[in-house]
């Protein structure tokens, strides 16, 4: 008797389990689509790079080369210039597509002024580099070229100015433009 028990509860759980399936295969099923593949690969045609320095990080934007006969060449995404007059001493970040510098740094800043000896010294050069470093690097600029006149080249102070600069995480060169094929 007891073996004819089981078998009639069995057979009475059985349709309620299965009607209880179908009921829940039917709920997932109309609350959830299936997504499309083809809606994620579609392109926007006109598609606009609000960021015009991805290209140039990823050394795909073009390089202005302006004409083989103007000194200092163009061919640059940023550019550094580093001079020194009879008091002072200027840093300055150019960028290409603007004659204004886009960061500067110099001894006649009231901060950097009261903590130097003198405002041209091989000391002042490498604080200038320092903190120019730090900007650049705040700015997000980490990359740039710099070729100094070959006849200052070789001071002192170039010297410190080009350390300074490299030790603040900046590389002085940028990377050749690489050209993709179609």
């Amino acid at each position: 008797m007891a073996s004819s028990l089981r078998l009639l509860f069995r057979q009475i759980r059985r349709p309620i389990v299965a009607t209880n399936q179908t009921a829940r295969c039917l709920s997932q099923a109309a609350s959830r689509p299936e997504p499309c593949s083809e809606e994620n690969e579609a392109v926007n045609p006109t598609f606009e790079n609000r960021n015009p320095r991805n290209l140039e990080q990823m050394a795909l934007a073009v390089k202005d080369r302006g004409w083989k006969t103007t000194w200092p060449h163009r061919q640059f995404y940023h550019r550094l210039v580093f001079s020194r007059t009879q008091q002072h001493v200027t840093a300055h970040v150019f960028s290409c597509s603007s004659p204004v510098p886009v960061l500067s740094c110099t001894t006649q800043e009231w901060a950097l002024k009261k903590e130097l000896a003198s405002t041209r010294c091989v000391a002042a050069c490498q604080a200038v580099g320092e903190v120019l470093a730090q900007r650049c690097q705040q700015a997000g600029i980490t990359r740039m070229v710099y070729r100094a006149i070959p006849w200052t080249y070789r001071s002192d102070a170039v010297q410190s100015f080009r350390a300074a600069m490299k030790e603040g995480g900046i590389t002085l060169s940028e990377p050749r433009r690489k050209y993709i094929g179609t």
